[in-house]
């Protein structure tokens, strides 16, 4: 995969004062271009032999089914032409329904369910196409200003032909009421690329009575891509 070509606006400010944890972390000085590439023998292609059980069913990982609404969520991962990306590793990562997250920072006063870990990852098929099963995450207090809190999402994290090769995204729901709100929804400078992190219900991909579907299509460059780094 290549990642260099950036439509104008898709991408956040490494700084973007509202989000406050940009002043502190983003460069401050003019990023440089390393010319030389990283030899692809030097590093470890992601393999499928690296997914357990399970892996493409959070709401399957523990001793019972986890609180929440079950849903699936479903896409495709593209190149700029609309290529499928084939083989690739996607991992996912996500607070659980209270808008908790299994780590010891987290400390949301919210409680944990024994039930849902919150990770999973799986590989593209041969039409890009990833699924898994989930719980729907709830929204969470950040502390990043008076009244903050984000928006329900699930993390992406998306490799190419080596592990030096990795992006990360989020997806968000449909009319959340949070995205006004929240400095890291609009960080993203265009408004038509702030809609793509914006997943789609779908009936077609609802699964009976058990669970809701929902679409998230990633275009990894060009005109039509995904807002990454956020």
């Amino acid at each position: 995969m290549k990642f260099d070509t950036i439509a104008a606006g898709v991408y956040p400010e490494l700084v973007y004062p509202p989000y406050k944890s940009t002043l502190k972390r983003g460069p401050l000085q003019p990023l440089l271009r390393i010319a030389a590439p990283v030899p692809v023998s030097d590093n470890i292609a992601p393999s499928p032999r690296i997914l357990l059980p399970h892996d493409t069913d959070l709401t399957a990982q523990g001793d019972g089914a986890p609180l929440g609404e079950k849903i699936v969520v479903t896409g495709r991962v593209l190149d700029e032409d609309g290529k499928p990306v084939r083989n690739s590793l996607v991992e996912v990562w996500q607070c659980n329904a209270a808008g908790r997250y299994r780590h010891k920072k987290d400390q949301h006063d919210a409680p944990l369910d024994p039930n849902f870990n919150g990770w999973g990852k799986m590989m593209t098929d041969d039409e890009g196409r990833y699924r898994f099963v989930t719980i729907k995450p709830g929204p969470y207090p950040w502390g990043n200003h008076h009244k903050a809190w984000r928006p329900a999402h699930i993390h992406f994290s998306l490799f190419g032909n080596v592990y030096a090769q990795r992006l990360v995204t989020q997806m968000y729901f449909p009319s959340d009421p949070l995205f006004d709100y929240d400095p890291i929804f609009q960080s993203i400078p265009d408004l038509a690329a702030r809609q793509r992190l914006v997943s789609r219900f779908s009936l077609d991909e609802t699964v009976s009575d058990q669970m809701l579907g929902y679409e998230f299509d990633i275009v990894l460059r060009g005109r039509d891509a995904t807002p990454m780094g956020i």
